[in-house]
């Protein structure tokens, strides 16, 4: 038990001026760090756009592979760079993908989406059935055999069941870390 709080002593003694700030000097130095750190962050901003040719939305980077390859290979491909091959599940992202291809002067590539797996329906790489948003061509997806179950996207954005066989181009996306910073393919 505690017993009753006592009487305030006596105030102790002035203490020693302490030594003034150079603060001017440490502005100075925090506002050099700011005015290169926005130029790093333009830098980045160049290479990933302009050299790597990357597009990015808030939430993924998309990056066009120019290596002409099978449908599989694509898939593993972009598994072993750290993403997957696109998704385009909205509007917004199929025609930036779309605009993406149109501007890279190609008129197809693979995505992340497969038709009629095994008697069901379309399904994307992460093997999410598709639901709410498609682009399918007239008269696709045609539940052709199964040879045929890999999907393109021409530069329109219209999406056309092919041979897996074939090689082509592809596109695959990168999700962005949650602290801000991406891993750049």
């Amino acid at each position: 038990d505690a017993g009753e709080a006592g009487v305030d002593g006596p105030s102790g003694l002035k203490g020693k001026a302490g030594t003034t700030c150079d603060c001017g000097r440490y502005r100075k130095v925090v506002g050099q760090m700011d005015i290169n750190v926005r130029k790093l962050k333009n830098a980045v901003k160049f290479v990933k756009n302009v050299i790597l040719g990357i597009k990015e939305t808030e939430e993924k980077f998309y990056l066009i592979v120019k290596e002409a390859r099978k449908y599989r290979e694509a898939l593993i491909n972009c598994k072993l760079r750290g993403g997957m091959l696109a998704m385009p599940k909205t509007t917004d992202t199929n025609t930036l993908i779309a605009d993406y291809v149109t501007q890279a002067g190609l008129t197809q590539v693979f995505i992340g989406l497969q038709a009629g797996l095994k008697g069901g329906g379309p399904v994307y790489a992460d093997l999410t059935p598709v639901r709410n948003y498609t682009a399918w061509g007239l008269e696709e997806p045609s539940g052709a055999p199964s040879n045929t179950s890999c999907v393109k996207m021409v530069s329109t954005g219209t999406w056309n069941q092919v041979e897996c066989d074939i090689t082509m181009y592809y596109v695959c996306e990168f999700k962005k870390s949650r602290r801000g910073l991406a891993a750049v393919p």
